[in-house]
């Protein structure tokens, strides 16, 4: 899709944003919908305590929500933009392909992304496949971007991540997708760093290697005290200057290629570039910097059927559950529980550098978005 095309869709939908944020109509369906499809992980990350969920409450992991359910809530939907599955780690649900399934055909998304730990190599690649002959079936010509975790070199990414031999499977895993995308021109195949307390100081190292593997999209996103992953009052964030620093490196690569990337890739890149730049300074200044559309643009369903505004606040904040709502997405997006928690946002009593919000916190920012411009254009 081109620059321009993408603004035309996105942009009457950014007035209603506004418009909602104001108080003057309801909130419309988000454009930014990420859901975590499921608990289950391998992975036993340093910046991450998700995987001890069902290990404290095994039965917790038969109220994930079942395919019918998910059906009923993406029809209650309709059209987003940007559908991101998250986890726990997302290939480790079964029926992880027909959950695309049903996001074709309902939600009809340009863009399907999703994080892999990369540790079952096997089922990662079988699962993309499927994934996208499935696409292909529905004639669904959204880009789905794959994105494997990379936090280090060799045996660092295997510390880091809690699983020996990690780093020899996501080699592995990357490489097939690499060979998997020849098949299927609309498949992405990034790579993504999580920078933390563990990895800043060798972020340079990290980016090089990176780089050689000539991924679509290179990223990084910077480790959080997030209600999901139940890592609050964990030390695990860097300090503003630390990140400051090691984002550094990021910017400079993507700055070098931006040119030579489709188009998409670019503007995805140009977004970065200047969330980088927010980032640092929401961390330096503790505040919302620009205002939070969480909750109005952007949402996150989790595996059990809660609505969120995003991650960070999660469980603290919740909307509303779809099953005490009969999985009518709009009865929970737009009940009196939900307007206490934009009104919570909207008074600014929280603030985060959380990736997948600021995107489309920027886009709703016209002085934000014109940086954003001047990196596509200049």
């Amino acid at each position: 899709m081109g620059t321009l095309s993408y603004a035309l869709e996105l942009f009457p939908k950014v007035i209603k944003y506004k418009l909602s944020m104001w108080g003057v109509i309801k909130p419309p369906v988000p454009d930014n919908f990420t859901f975590s499809v499921t608990n289950m992980c391998q992975s036993r990350c340093k910046t991450c305590d998700i995987w001890q969920l069902y290990k404290k409450k095994p039965k917790l992991k038969e109220k994930e929500l079942k395919l019918w359910e998910i059906e009923r809530i993406f029809k209650s939907m309709g059209h987003v933009y940007f559908f991101n599955l998250s986890g726990g780690e997302p290939f480790l649900r079964n029926d992880l392909p027909e959950i695309v399934d049903l996001a074709c055909k309902y939600l009809t998304p340009r863009v399907i992304h999703t994080p892999t730990n990369a540790i079952a190599s096997d089922l990662v690649l079988k699962q993309t496949r499927k994934i996208l002959e499935i696409m292909k079936k529905n004639n669904c010509d959204a880009v789905f971007t794959i994105k494997p975790s990379f936090d280090g070199i060799g045996k660092k990414h295997d510390e880091i991540r809690g699983v020996k031999g990690n780093f020899k499977k996501l080699m592995r895993t990357y490489n097939g997708l690499k060979k998997l995308q020849k098949e299927y021109p609309n498949l992405d195949v990034s790579l993504g760093t999580v920078i933390s307390r563990f990895n800043f100081d060798q972020i340079k190292e990290i980016v090089e290697y990176g780089k050689n593997l000539k991924p679509d999209s290179y990223i990084n996103e910077i480790a959080e005290e997030r209600s999901e992953l139940f890592t609050k009052g964990k030390p695990i964030t860097p300090d503003s200057e630390q990140y400051n620093k090691a984002i550094k490196f990021f910017s400079e690569e993507i700055r070098k290629d931006m040119k030579k990337k489709k188009s998409l890739v670019r503007i995805m890149q140009a977004f970065r570039l200047v969330y980088y730049e927010l980032a640092v300074r929401t961390m330096r200044e503790k505040r919302q910097v620009i205002p939070c559309y969480g909750g109005i643009a952007s949402v996150h369903l989790n595996a059990y059927g809660d609505v969120w505004p995003c991650c960070i606040l999660g469980y603290e904040k919740s909307m509303g559950n779809l099953r005490d709502y009969g999985y009518d997405f709009m009865k929970v997006w737009r009940s009196k529980q939900a307007d206490g928690v934009r009104k919570y946002i909207k008074q600014k009593n929280c603030y985060c550098p959380l990736a997948n919000i600021s995107y489309t916190n920027m886009l709703c920012n016209p002085r934000y978005m014109l940086k954003v411009i001047r990196n596509i254009l200049f």
